[in-house]
């Protein structure tokens, strides 16, 4: 028997060998260090199985090298747990093995540090980010995926409660999201581990009825597969012959959505047949259909149209050899190899990017879509609620007038498959056709129905009934979109009375305070393209009228400033800013009465280690020491520069401290950043934010910081703030 060391050196072997197969010896040095650092950092971390940690990455690495994944994402696969169960940074992450890895470890690293309302909650925004990053980077979800079906495998070691939990999140996220992305390795044994679980008396029931007959049944399709390759061979096609195994779960299914009992379901009995070429898939269903009679309605052909995972093979079910049903699939190798690992089969991986192969690309716009769904939806349960209705719900497959399937949610309606075509079409939609027939709006669309949509240039747009009829998230965003645009301009006319009624009850004259260049600069300030899509924002709520004025009348008393008294509130910050002008706090080695100052660079605080560099007639500047602007010395006379310098005790004066905050941009997350920074009684020097593509929160503020303690307080508080991802401090 192996002992435990024994066990986890034949792991790390198997994984290179596996990996050896495809991969550059280079790489497989990678491999080799990204192993032994994530070894490292689990040393004595045991898992609930009594096994050292360190077997579960390696387990994970193992499942993905099958697909023969990059060397970048079995890196990532090793390193997937360093970040959130141990010491190790995503800055130490990034420095041994790249940027590429460390973001792949980061979307993969659950938001454990942020203080949610419910468990359901944070679990909603972790699910998000995975989500969100998996549609930027494939790696993410495979990594993922092979992570959950470990973790599955050794479910067996957790709570009953828990072992119900996770079974349940498993069927309910992990396999659909497999089955998108045509993973049918990974789904299948997820599906029965989880029925395991939450069903074991159907579980096993199943797979002792299977039991029973399996000595007759493998006899059974050793017969079929003997007559099928004697006529392979006088036709002089190459093929390889197995039976197929029918997955628990898939059966279960079948006896509960199609209410049969286990005898009534045909293909338990199964062969695959394996050939070189499409030509040859369908010379031999000919061969299979000669040897026996199929059976009417059981024919389907997935070469001709493939799934939209991309599964390709021709089914049949034929009265075998006994008057027994037997289902026969035929398909090439290479479909093969899409079927069982879909989207791992089909991408090529080049250092730090992820590139499709082929018309691949198309037939993932899903993704693009999630990414379109993370822009509209504004919290985390939303969005997977939304998600769940349009990417993990059954599905059905219709057909354009012109023969292209289109694929929607189960329960769609025309306006869902007109606004899937284009927005367009659906703002323009005055009636549908469905197989040739004038249908409502509101008909539910099956599997095979050919749709036609009739628009009209003269339409007066969507209805407000149309959100209530339309069942995906998709449509229904895109008609709320066309509201928005039609009332823009109300909402700009709202916008500006709001500040005005804001500006008189603060006692200023709104003509006076209003002029085109301050709203055009605050605009700026907040990331808006222009003064209307400010105005805009404030009109619904997108903005308040408080956070507009605040700034606006900043930008005026710096105009006004002989004019107009400043606020008791400025009054204080300016003091507290001349207070810790930074001429004193700091102890110089050796040397009295000089003039000291703070490097902007790196912004100093106490509780620092700092280091003092004598400047050319501007007396000594100081440095954080892990600086990266401080001056290299590389002679004599720079080295002379170089000055030892303390922190003074129990100095009462601030420091500015610039940091930058990370965070999904929703409504009143900047409010709730400055609410928790006014509580904490910091001062705030300064404020600016902006919004990316990703809809990502950039926020920076400047910081009237006491030491770093003070500073440490404020990070971890606003690090609490709901939807906010990190929270760093800035070098410039």
């Amino acid at each position: 028997m192996l002992t435990t060391e024994e066990g986890i050196q034949m792991g790390i072997d198997q994984l290179l060998a596996k990996a050896g197969q495809y991969l550059k010896p280079n790489d497989l040095e990678r491999i080799r260090k990204a192993y032994d650092f994530a070894e490292k950092a689990h040393a004595g971390q045991i898992r609930k199985s009594g096994e050292p940690y360190i077997l579960h990455p390696l387990a994970v690495a193992e499942i993905l090298v099958d697909m023969q994944l990059d060397v970048t994402t079995l890196e990532a696969a090793l390193l997937h747990d360093v970040v959130e169960d141990t010491n190790v940074t995503l800055e130490m992450v990034e420095e041994q093995f790249g940027p590429t890895c460390a973001k792949l470890v980061d979307s993969l690293t659950k938001l454990e540090k942020i203080q949610f309302k419910t468990k359901e909650e944070q679990q909603n925004a972790n699910y998000r980010k995975m989500i969100v990053a998996m549609a930027q980077d494939l790696r993410v979800i495979l990594i993922k995926l092979a992570d959950r079906l470990h973790n599955m495998r050794t479910l067996k070691y957790q709570s009953e409660d828990r072992q119900r939990k996770i079974a349940e999140e498993t069927l309910e996220i992990y396999c659909p999201l497999a089955h998108r992305l045509g993973i049918s390795a990974i789904k299948w044994e997820m599906e029965d581990i989880s029925l395991r679980y939450l069903n074991p008396q159907q579980y096993y029931r199943i797979v002792n009825l299977m039991k029973k007959k399996r000595a007759e049944r493998e006899q059974y399709i050793e017969l079929c597969i003997e007559k099928i390759s004697e006529k392979l061979a006088e036709t002089g096609i190459r093929g390889e012959l197995s039976g197929r195994p029918k997955h628990i779960y898939s059966i279960y299914k079948k006896m509960t959505t199609q209410n049969k009992q286990f005898n009534e379901i045909y293909d338990l009995l199964a062969i695959r047949i394996l050939v070189d070429t499409i030509k040859d898939c369908y010379a031999t269903l000919g061969i299979v259909h000669t040897l026996w009679k199929p059976m009417p309605g059981r024919f389907k052909d997935y070469i001709a149209m493939p799934k939209p995972n991309m599964y390709q093979s021709l089914h049949t079910t034929v009265i075998g050899p006994n008057g027994e049903p037997l289902e026969v699939q035929i398909r090439t190798y290479e479909m093969h190899k899409t079927s069982e690992y879909g989207v791992a089969a089909h991408w090529a991986y080049k250092e730090g990017t992820v590139v499709p192969s082929g018309s691949f690309e198309e037939k993932l716009n899903w993704f693009r879509e999630i990414l379109e769904l993370q822009n509209e939806v504004r919290d985390a349960s939303e969005f997977m609620e939304s998600l769940k209705v349009d990417f993990f719900s059954d599905l059905v497959y219709v057909f354009t007038p012109k023969g292209e399937v289109i694929e929607l949610p189960a329960g769609s309606v025309p306006l869902d498959f007109a606004y899937r075509i284009h927005t367009e079409v659906g703002n323009r939609t005055i009636g549908a056709k469905v197989n040739g027939r004038i249908v409502p709006l509101d008909h539910k669309l099956k599997t095979g129905d050919i749709v036609e949509i009739l628009t009209s240039k003269h339409s007066y747009g969507p209805s407000q009934d149309w959100l209530k009829i339309a069942q995906s998230s998709n449509a229904r965003s895109k008609i709320r979109q066309w509201f928005k645009k039609q009332k823009r301009e109300e909402n700009i006319k709202a916008g500006e009375q709001a500040i005005e009624r804001e500006l008189k009850r603060l006692g200023y004259e709104p003509h006076e305070v209003m002029t085109d260049d301050n709203l055009m600069e605050v605009a700026k300030k907040f990331a808006f393209q222009d003064i209307d899509d400010m105005l805009s924002a404030a009109g619904i709520g997108g903005i308040t009228p408080s956070q507009i004025c605040t700034r606006l009348l900043d930008r005026f008393r710096k105009d006004q400033d002989d004019e107009v008294e400043l606020t008791s509130e400025v009054k204080e910050i300016r003091s507290t800013a001349h207070k810790s002008r930074p001429t004193h706090g700091i102890r110089v080695k050796g040397v009295d009465n000089i003039m000291v100052r703070f490097a902007r660079c790196c912004n100093p605080v106490p509780g620092d280690e700092i280091l003092g560099y004598i400047t050319r007639g501007r007396g000594i500047s100081v440095h954080r020491a892990d600086c990266n602007n401080l001056p290299v010395v590389d002679d004599l006379d720079e080295s002379n520069r170089l000055i030892e310098v303390e922190w003074e005790a129990n100095v009462d004066a601030t420091y500015n401290v610039d940091i930058e905050i990370l965070g999904h941009d929703r409504r009143g997350l900047l409010n709730d950043v400055l609410q928790v920074v006014s509580e904490s009684k910091t001062i705030i020097a300064a404020v600016s934010g902006r919004s990316d593509k990703n809809k990502i929160a950039h926020i920076h503020m400047s910081l009237l910081i006491r030491n770093k303690d003070h500073l440490y307080q404020i990070v971890e508080k606003i690090k609490r703030v709901n939807d906010i991802f990190s929270v760093q401090r800035l070098m410039h």
